[in-house]
């Protein structure tokens, strides 16, 4: 399973007043099992972008290949691809609707075309895997629940459909800090447990720093950069010329540098930063000995 984007070009109200190129030429490819952060500033074509991977959004040209089959296809049953790709929305607890919990996460699998009994499997595996206790919150009603637990329960209403790649779009966003990092721990640990593509689109770039193999940058409807964090993060003056920041720790760094101190400006994470400090002020301790 990987998913080839070639050449896709995408226009809004195409032929009148207000026609916008929101993607332009865009190309990339994401290999089985990875975890790929989308990164931008707002309006650069993110969200545009992951809608046309599950069949939402139809290109004007180009072409998007999940595994051997190219979804752009005029043949292409939307329904098929939409088993395999999850897109998860900016507060997905809006979306929810049913009487209960356990009939909230059923309704995918419902419509799959599952029996009672695989149904039922795949919503006590999903509101685990979201890390809700199944047998205290199945027969609640959703609308009871605490913000970060709505919001693991509309995911786990996706993951029960068991996609083969799994699309985030802002998950945490207008969370607390403490709902923040459990749906954060919670996205590593389906990562983990599935297998599965993963696409994150967040704002947060410590977020996207700590759980991504690879970066993809958007800028004006195009790819801009994509690389590991460390290679994207570690261009700090591009990245802030297109409007986005780094990681704290990378910005700290990138300060340090500005200041004329000779820090390593490659480091995600404090404990690299302070590793790099360290070695630093050691290695200047030394040169002044001698």
């Amino acid at each position: 399973m990987s998913i080839e984007v070639k050449n896709i070009t995408h226009i809004y109200s195409e032929g009148m007043p207000y026609e916008s190129v929101a993607l332009q030429e865009v190309s990339f490819s994401v290999a089985d099992g990875e975890f790929v952060g989308i990164i931008g500033h707002t309006g650069s074509g993110k969200s545009t972008l992951v809608q046309h991977l599950n069949g939402l959004l139809k290109p004007k040209s180009g072409a998007i290949f999940i595994g051997d089959v190219d979804i752009t296809g005029e043949k292409v049953l939307m329904r098929d691809i939409r088993r395999r790709i999850g897109l998860v929305f900016q507060y997905p607890e809006y979306q929810l609707f049913e009487e209960t919990v356990h009939k909230d996460v059923a309704f995918g699998p419902i419509n799959l075309g599952l029996s009672e009994e695989e149904t039922d499997h795949r919503v006590r595996e999903a509101i685990g895997l979201v890390g809700l206790d199944y047998q205290e919150l199945a027969e609640r009603s959703p609308f009871e629940l605490s913000g970060g637990q709505k919001r693991r329960i509309a995911i786990a209403g996706v993951i029960a459909m068991k996609p083969e790649v799994l699309i985030l779009d802002e998950p945490t966003a207008g969370l607390d800090p403490r709902a923040h990092k459990e749906i954060l721990d919670m996205i590593r640990s389906i990562h983990s447990t599935e297998k599965n593509i993963t696409l994150l689109i967040s704002h947060n770039m410590n977020d996207i720093a700590a759980l991504s193999d690879k970066v993809l940058v958007m800028e004006r409807g195009q790819v801009a950069m994509m690389g590991t964090p460390r290679e994207v993060f570690s261009k700090g003056a591009e990245l802030k010329k297109m409007g986005l920041a780094l990681p704290p720790a990378a910005e700290f760094m990138d300060r340090m540098k500005e200041k004329g101190f000779p820090a390593e400006t490659s480091v995600l994470t404090k404990e690299e930063a302070l590793e790099a400090l360290l070695f630093q002020l050691k290695d200047n301790r030394e040169q002044v000995v001698q």
